[in-house]
């Protein structure tokens, strides 16, 4: 690490994890009720549902239901592009209602919970973020999906974690260094398996950044037959262990590919709904995240995805208030960054898209 990626580590904010939300139980008659009036809400507001695979379950069950859209934040950037609906309701967090945005200026995008954001977003703040990338001119700005409106509009390039290795290797092969950022995990991952020439901010998830190797080895011993599949967002330790790192839509597909009976998953446990879905015979265990009675910030499950509920989902549908809105000047300058993005995944064929079932 050179001594300004020092001193600008020093100078980034602690981020605050707030606890996991709360929600009132619903017996089975409750929620199928909330349900139905959440389809005529969307059918009323000519709205459709954009959820991410890490909010709840029955979030993304309604989404399929209703024709809307479950996905990795790939697909959730392209999908807004691709509806005719006026409003869209995105269950995620912040930067991904931020890109639905960006995308589609004209349309209203609504979200249960604006205080829903991310750790890697809140820890590169554009104005810090800026003054690293002026000191660094001659480097090609590449940051990942999970970042503010601002620090996409200073990007060159934009990525998800499934398109982040062919775009830095088509980068890397044109002979340009790369500046990274917020994980600094995915980047050292994508530093090692391209060779680029990467100088990394040093941001992490508060999710994966607790997923701990020693302990994995130990649980990999109590399921020997079990495959290890590890989101690259997760530190070095684990990734070494893994038998595939991918995105989230690259581990639901190994589940239900694979030959293995036992999986041990070490990503946000929301994923596991499409995982069952998709793969119901197989059985799915939580990566550990510090071994055996120790205590963590987020455990295995984003308390920023669990601001994400039935009950404020419908709140927000009936008040149409919670809305996203991105400065002209930012979204011209961000839309680029993500464009490119989308326009190299057309070129190369690259989906975040699941089969439909």
């Amino acid at each position: 690490m050179t001594t300004q990626a020092i001193e600008f580590r020093k100078r980034i904010p602690h981020v605050s994890v707030p606890a996991h939300p709360v929600w009132p139980s619903l017996t089975a008659h409750e929620k199928d009720a909330l349900k139905q009036r959440i389809k005529d809400l969307l059918k009323a507001r000519n709205a459709v549902l954009v959820a991410h695979y890490y909010v709840d379950g029955d979030l993304q069950e309604l989404a399929e239901e209703t024709g809307g859209c479950v996905a990795d934040s790939l697909e959730m950037a392209r999908y807004g592009t691709t509806t005719d609906a006026e409003t869209l309701v995105v269950c995620g967090v912040r930067f991904m209602g931020e890109t639905a945005k960006i995308l589609n200026p004209e349309k209203r995008v609504l979200m249960p919970d604006l205080g829903a954001t991310c750790s890697l977003d809140e820890g590169c703040p554009a104005d810090l973020f800026s003054e690293f990338c002026d000191q660094h001119p001659e480097r090609t700005v590449v940051v990942y999906a999970n970042t503010s409106a601002e620090v996409k509009a200073r990007a060159d390039w934009m990525v998800t974690s499934g398109i982040a290795l062919p775009i830095v290797r088509h980068l890397h092969e044109n002979g340009e260094k790369i500046l990274w950022a917020p994980d600094r995990h995915l980047g050292h991952y994508v530093q090692q398996q391209t060779g680029a020439d990467i100088l990394l901010w040093e941001g992490s998830c508060v999710v994966h950044e607790e997923f701990k190797g020693f302990a994995l080895e130990r649980l990999k011993r109590l399921h020997p037959d079990a495959a290890i599949l590890v989101h690259p967002e997760s530190p070095e330790d684990v990734l070494r262990q893994a038998d595939v790192v991918g995105s989230t839509t690259a581990l639901i597909k190994a589940v239900a590919q694979m030959p293995n009976e036992e999986f041990i998953v070490a990503t946000d446990d929301g994923i596991f709904w499409k995982m069952h879905q998709m793969a119901p015979g197989k059985k799915l265990i939580s990566a550990p995240t510090a071994g055996a009675g120790a205590t963590c910030e987020s455990c295995a499950h984003c308390p920023w995805m669990a601001m994400n509920a039935l009950q404020n989902l419908e709140r927000v549908l009936i008040e149409c208030d919670n809305r996203i809105e991105v400065a002209e000047p930012v979204r011209r300058d961000a839309v680029k960054s993500i464009q490119r993005m989308l326009d190299f995944a057309a070129e190369h064929g690259i989906s975040g898209a699941l089969p439909r079932s």
